[in-house]
């Protein structure tokens, strides 16, 4: 390195010739995403030619941004953030690289990176024309939560795989409000990624669905109208006040505090729930599988992925592709660990080699195999009791998504807080449909 610097010199050569290359990866900002980034100058002493720029925002901000950079291909980031929603509808526009391509091109980084290692489900919602087009930093579904300390008290026993009549009696029996205790706790905060996440799979499971075959909307249908009578029956009887205002982050912190006899919501969850510096419930909670309703067992859990992919307008993609191996490579995984001296905390869902991992299997033992098993048996193109022309279990493929989920998001908000009834809803949502079918042009 000496020789190589007195060298520049005899030359005269500036250091600016051999400045390092710079790329600007945007992110959301959950904790994850910044071990991610504080671990960057393990990447950049790996690779010193690259320097790394962090651009990191809240969740809507962040879709809100990359979506309007990489469609209009102003080039402002080299590495995007981006959720299993995204990837095939932005391959599907040529807005993302073809990381297959690349995989191809780099035999070196393809062996140690062992993509055969990843989880075939995660692979498949991230490829597009069976192509991939995004590397997962973590993988999750949905699962049930549970206090095993209240169960036994009330004489009750959590089957490993519940349905929601039996949530629902479960839920009565432990409701005891006077005490700060409620139920169950589930999502109400309006949003295509919040409270219609969660109601996305019990639609499923009660048999409902958006679309049938030739994009007819089938928001007030019969299943559908149970799915919604029971899910904002369940909460309004046995949740907290105010659950409108509750998304993820707040019933987690609410199931944390001791405050919910039962949760449903994201597997990432287990990891939070389970660590004695965020949790006070660590000795007493519970696993089960996402509950099934009386229509069917398909689409009870959902399937979620957080990637790194590399839109078509970086003018650095080896750089980037250098990046979003690392990040997602079994290396890191262990670099975590290591940092957080725990390797419960490691980015789940991604790898198998995590869950044969002895180390993790120790630390994660008690919700690991479950974990697992609900990502593995989550199908988005397999989700509903009768067929549909979308995929995808708690969203549609399409991009008009966003602000149909969110709609409807909202009138079952209205249902939540007594504003609207469940008729009048589905009948605002049945209309919200028919636009977007026709608009969109779905409709033949």
């Amino acid at each position: 390195m000496k020789k190589f610097a007195a060298l520049s010199l005899m030359l005269g050569l500036g250091s600016s010739a051999f400045a390092a290359t710079t790329i600007t990866i945007a992110t959301v900002n959950n904790p994850d995403m910044v071990t991610m980034q504080k671990l960057t100058p393990e990447f950049e002493k790996a690779y010193p030619d690259i320097k790394v720029k962090w651009v990191v925002l809240p969740e809507n901000e962040l879709r809100q941004k990359i979506t309007l950079d990489v469609a209009s291909g102003a080039g402002t980031f080299d590495i995007a953030t981006v959720g299993a929603y995204e990837v095939p509808i932005w391959s599907k526009n040529g807005w993302l690289e073809d990381l297959s391509a690349l995989f191809s091109k780099n035999a070196d980084i393809a062996k140690d990176y062992e993509l055969s290692d990843v989880l075939e489900p995660v692979r498949k919602g991230l490829s597009y024309n069976g192509k991939l087009h995004a590397l997962p930093f973590y993988a999750e579904s949905s699962m049930t939560f549970y206090r095993k300390d209240l169960f036994q008290a009330a004489g009750l026993k959590m089957p490993v795989k519940p349905t929601w009549t039996q949530i629902e009696r479960f839920a009565k029996a432990l409701h005891k409000p006077e005490k700060g205790q409620y139920g169950i706790c589930l999502r109400g905060l309006p949003g295509w990624g919040e409270n219609m996440a969660v109601f996305g799979t019990v639609m499923n499971t009660y048999g409902a669905r958006w679309f049938d075959m030739n994009w007819n909307p089938q928001l007030n249908s019969p299943a559908m109208k149970r799915a919604l009578t029971f899910y904002s029956g369940l909460i309004k009887k046995y949740g907290p006040p105010g659950v409108t205002s509750n998304g993820f982050t707040e019933n987690l912190t609410l199931f944390s505090q001791g405050k919910c006899g039962m949760w449903i919501d994201a597997t990432v969850a287990a990891g939070f729930v389970t660590d004695p510096a965020q949790s006070k419930v660590v000795n007493s909670v519970g696993f089960a599988n996402s509950p099934t309703g009386p229509g069917t067992p398909k689409g009870s859990n959902w399937l979620w992925i957080w990637s790194l992919a590399i839109p078509k307008s970086t003018t650095h993609e080896n750089e980037a592709f250098k990046f979003i191996t690392w990040a997602t490579s079994k290396d890191y995984i262990a670099l975590v660990a290591k940092e957080k001296g725990n390797w419960g905390a490691v980015p789940p869902g991604t790898r198998n080699s995590t869950y044969a991992n002895a180390n993790y299997q120790k630390a994660a033992g008690a919700f690991a195999n479950i974990v697992l098993d609900s990502i593995k048996r989550a199908d988005p193109t397999n989700a509903t009791k009768d067929p549909v022309p979308y995929t995808g279990v708690q969203f549609v493929g399409i991009p008009e998504f966003q602000a149909l989920g969110t709609q409807v998001g909202q009138y079952l908000a209205g249902v939540l807080s007594g504003q609207m009834t469940v008729d009048q809803a589905l009948k605002q949502s049945q209309a919200a449909a028919e636009k977007v079918s026709k608009d969109g042009g779905y409709q033949k």
